[in-house]
C-alpha cells in the first residue's frame, strides 16, 4: 500500500504534469500569454503546491466571463 507521503508526491507531479499540458495546448491555440503564465505556473508549483492547478482554472474562468 501506498503511504501518504508518497500519495501526496503522486499528486503534486500530477497537477505540474497537467499544468504542462495546459500550457501545450495554449501555445497549440496561439495563447501565448495564457502559454508562459502557466509554465511559470507549473515551474513554481513545485514549491507552492496548487499554484498551476489555481492558474489554470483562473484563465478557464476568466475567458468564460468575458
Amino acid at each position: 500500500m501506498t503511504s501518504t507521503g508518497n500519495r501526496s508526491k503522486l499528486l503534486k507531479n500530477a497537477s505540474t504534469v497537467t499544468t504542462l499540458i495546459d500550457a501545450v495546448m495554449e501555445f497549440s491555440k496561439g495563447r501565448r500569454a495564457s502559454g508562459v503564465l502557466l509554465l511559470v505556473a507549473a515551474a513554481l508549483s513545485s514549491r507552492v503546491p496548487g499554484l498551476g492547478t489555481a492558474t489554470s482554472l483562473l484563465l478557464r474562468a476568466s475567458r468564460r466571463l468575458r
